[in-house]
């Protein structure tokens, strides 16, 4: 029998608590359980194992990662709008270390729940990025671009890689200029061999 006020949701977060607080790689069933003061075997009441919890882990980051870089980028077009999503993915990172680690993996085949959170992302990205008139393929291009650039930015902020005494945000802000001008070259170069 599952325990009282026990269900995934809760067990999401305490996971995503965790990660966030000790790394994702922490993140063990004997640690969950631990933290929620029950033993292992209740977590399967709710769980397929830890597998299954690094999934639920990694669909739950995906939403939280999306619902950032959306509210950012509402109502922005253009330039301000990637500059919004990329603050708000770095600044999801930043605040969730552990849970944005989750985030990265790629689907096994036929995970539809998690191919769908992860679906959301690349669609607000391209839509993002529609503005600058690349076509389909290079939407795709652009979007592991710009993706490249924040998981780098952020994996090096993560590490302590960024040891000089300069404002991490100006780096970014120029980065992302660098990156949108790269971008209008790719759609010119569309429009001059269409």
């Amino acid at each position: 029998m599952a325990r009282a006020g026990l269900d995934t949701h809760t067990l999401v977060l305490a996971a995503a608590e965790l990660a966030d607080a000790q790394g994702v790689q922490e993140v063990t069933l004997a640690a969950l359980a631990a933290k929620l003061g029950v033993r292992p075997p209740s977590l399967y009441n709710h769980i397929n194992g830890l597998a299954g919890l690094r999934t639920l882990l990694a669909i739950h980051g995906l939403e939280q990662l999306y619902d950032a870089m959306s509210a950012a980028a509402e109502g922005a077009r253009g330039e301000e709008a990637v500059h919004a999503l990329s603050q708000a993915y770095i600044g999801f990172a930043r605040q969730h270390p552990g849970l944005y680690e989750t985030t990265l993996r790629a689907p096994e085949q036929g995970d539809t729940a998690l191919e769908a959170a992860g679906g959301k992302v690349l669609s607000l990205i391209i839509q993002v990025l529609s503005c600058f008139g690349l076509d389909e393929e290079g939407n795709l291009h652009a979007v592991r671009g710009l993706r490249s650039i924040l998981h780098g930015f952020s994996t090096l902020e993560n590490q302590g890689g960024f040891g000089m005494p300069l404002d991490l945000n100006v780096s970014l802000t120029r980065l992302i200029r660098t990156y949108i001008a790269g971008i209008r070259c790719m759609g010119q170069e569309a429009d001059e061999l269409g």
